[in-house]
């Protein structure tokens, strides 16, 4: 079991901010919202106990955080109860704020760790994926933005800085990595999609920042996302050659977040008959994380799911299945 698997509960986390963006800024019932919560905090509970367990039992929980292609998605550990914490202080504030404030001084200080181990590590450019934005940049960023909801305004620059100096950094690293080298293992194709977060993210912090208005930072943002949204439409044939496995839940939170700055932009710039657009935005989200959702428990129950370990015969695949 790979640390990419916990790119499900963020990916549901992602799909349940695009609900509660809609039932904040218009007119869209709560429910949806909170059902979709529930869901991403037992998902994040049974997918974060099942790795931890399997991490110890197979003796990685030394060389997990460093493994160079499932390092960075350790951080979700400590991004989605992170997203968990600042949802739950809307109905239990001392609670919630504590649960927030603890997994954002965490994830700024495995941020920091993993950083340097990446300096002490030796890395191949090759090696490097769209991935590696998750612990410094879509964590900080993401704390970013729900500061700003809970009234934390120095907090939320301060994750704001953090998650974009580092998405600068990391950006031009990954960048050259991508159209400097041959192209990314097919289970890894997916994670092109997290191109597509750190603008989306960084543009919901901001609106947040500011009052949810428009303004010079929020359109070059939105510049952008753009571009990486365009990029997403070109790889569309690559995509299709990905496996089906974890790493397809890449694309979740990468593109709902897209879904929740649109949102925002749509209500920002009071664009007429935004009512029947965010709607329409939603369905498509919401089916699309729904039918992978099905495959996935479909693929878990028939075990195709997840990679099966090294070593493992052909043959044992086929009784697997």
């Amino acid at each position: 079991m790979t640390a990419n698997v916990l790119g499900i509960p963020f990916g549901l986390a992602g799909l349940a901010q695009c609900w509660s963006t809609a039932h904040n800024l218009i007119a869209v019932p709560a429910w949806p919202a909170n059902l979709l919560w529930i869901v991403a905090t037992v998902a994040y509970l049974v997918t974060a106990a099942a790795y931890l367990r399997n991490v110890v039992s197979t003796g990685r929980a030394s060389t997990e955080p460093g493994d160079l292609t499932y390092g960075p998605f350790t951080a979700l550990i400590f991004v989605v109860p992170m997203m968990l914490g600042a949802v739950l202080a809307g109905s239990a504030p001392l609670i919630g704020r504590v649960v927030f404030l603890t997994f954002l001084t965490l994830v700024a200080l495995y941020g920091g760790w993993l950083s340097g181990q990446w300096i002490v590590q030796e890395m191949p450019l090759a090696r490097w994926h769209p991935g590696y934005f998750l612990p410094t940049v879509a964590g900080p960023l993401i704390a970013a933005a729900n500061s700003a909801t809970l009234g934390y305004d120095g907090l939320a620059l301060l994750m704001f800085g953090y998650g974009v100096t580092c998405w600068i950094v990391l950006g031009s690293i990954i960048l050259v990595r991508l159209f400097t080298q041959p192209m990314l293992p097919a289970a890894l194709t997916p994670t092109v999609a997290i191109e597509l977060a750190p603008p989306t993210v960084a543009g919901i912090a901001w609106f947040q920042i500011n009052g949810n208005r428009p303004g010079v930072v929020a359109y070059l943002l939105a510049g952008y996302a753009i571009l990486m949204a365009l990029v997403q439409v070109r790889l569309i044939p690559v995509y299709r050659k990905a496996p089906f496995g974890p790493g397809l839940w890449a694309f979740t939170f990468s593109y709902a977040a897209g879904i929740t700055v649109s949102i925002r932009w749509l209500v920002a710039g009071d664009v007429a008959g935004r009512q029947p657009l965010i709607w329409i935005l939603l369905a498509f989200i919401t089916v699309g994380i729904g039918a992978l959702a099905s495959g996935t428990v479909i693929g878990l129950v028939r075990r195709t799911f997840l990679p099966l370990p090294a070593g493992t015969r052909p043959a044992d695949q086929a009784i697997a299945a």
